[in-house]
């Protein structure tokens, strides 16, 4: 009986309170700890307003240009996101890419390789390359071209020689190749209802999901020196089990969280202690990232238009996130159907995801 009295004495109940402080965050930390998010889209001066709730919620930002239309050039995306660094350059980095237009010409090559040497001169940090190599990029044949095609070697060999990362949105999730009404999480079904030329269940003579998986994966065996960060925890979203195969097999390779959170939330339904150890165990390769974008899915169906809205969403967003790594709270999320519970990661873990792993995947973050 003195035992249990002891063991529940004030005292030891203050100690335990310290050892969870010095342990775990809390809520009221969120604004206190510096963060990094590693993947959003700045396309105009309305787009400053994240930067502008970033600054109030302790945030760096990676800006990455994406090239999926020929009206939206790589070199617009650049001069714009060259502005925003200089007007923010504490916290503003951003990400280059290069245009597919031309392809087939022999020249292709040679202004690519020029393009990407000014923009790493410039201070890219990263090259993005997007699903358009894969799913709509064709070759003279009017075959899809994939990642492992020998005309992006001397890409991949340039970017290893600068040691530049190239971050991969390589593939789609697993719910692409289903109908809409199967789809696991309430993202994907609106954004594929909104785009569905990407919808590949309506297109069953396209590659697989699993063949757009495997030429990355190809892609990486064959360029085992190349740093890679798969954007959107690399389309392997739907289970943690096979997403930690990957990280396995390629050690230079990490991944972004960049709108597929909700992905872990719908699996930590059923197996939550299966999604809190892939966090422990892979803490080194997981980035914190959201694909924030004023024209994003959630963005418009909330009817959002004013830049102080839009601003409050996004803080909500990320608040909502930093519960769900930093708390054990029972949760629900707009874009999951059910009740989950919270990871309640070590704040060494969380600091990895959103900040040290960041600095360590993108060298130049912020220099």
């Amino acid at each position: 009986m003195a035992l249990f009295t002891f063991c529940g004495s004030p005292q030891n109940q203050e100690k335990m309170a310290e050892q969870t402080q010095d342990t775990y965050y809390s809520m009221e930390d969120f604004g206190k700890v510096k963060k990094f998010d590693t993947h959003v889209h700045f396309r105009s001066q309305f787009d400053t307003l994240f930067i502008k709730q970033a600054a109030k919620d302790n945030f760096g930002m990676l800006t990455v240009s994406v090239y999926s239309s020929p009206t939206r050039t790589p070199e617009d995306q650049e001069n714009f996101s060259l502005k925003m660094v200089r007007d923010y350059p504490d916290i503003v980095s951003y990400a280059t890419t290069f245009s597919l237009d031309g392809f087939n010409e022999e020249d292709w090559e040679s202004k690519t390789l020029a393009y990407l040497e000014k923009s790493i001169a410039h201070g890219a940090i990263a090259v993005k390359v997007w699903k358009n190599i894969g799913m709509e990029l064709k070759n003279e044949s009017g075959e899809l071209v994939t990642i492992n095609d020998k005309k992006f070697e001397a890409i991949l060999k340039l970017l290893k020689e600068k040691d530049i990362t190239l971050l991969g949105h390589l593939g789609e999730p697993k719910n692409t190749w289903l109908p809409l009404e199967e789809m696991t999480v309430q993202g994907d079904k609106d954004y594929f209802s909104e785009n569905p030329k990407y919808h590949m269940y309506n297109f069953p003579d396209f590659p697989s999901y699993e063949d757009q998986v495997g030429a990355r994966d190809e892609m990486l065996a064959n360029n085992p020196d190349l740093r890679f960060v798969g954007a959107h925890l690399g389309s392997l979203e739907y289970d943690v089990n096979e997403l930690a195969k990957r990280l396995d097999q390629f050690p230079n390779m990490a991944v972004d969280m960049a709108e597929r959170i909700s992905h872990l939330q719908y699996q930590a339904i059923t197996n939550w202690q299966g999604v809190h150890d892939f966090f422990i165990k892979y803490q080194d390769r997981l980035i914190y990232g959201t694909d924030l974008r004023t024209g994003a899915s959630d963005i418009q169906a909330k009817g959002l238009t004013e830049a102080d809205e839009i601003a409050a969403h996004a803080h909500e967003v990320w608040l909502r996130h930093w519960q769900f790594f930093t708390a054990d709270d029972e949760m629900n999320v707009p874009k999951v159907d059910g009740t989950f519970k919270g990871l309640k990661l070590p704040k060494a873990v969380v600091d990895k995801i959103y900040r040290y792993n960041a600095e360590k995947w993108y060298p130049g973050l912020l220099r």
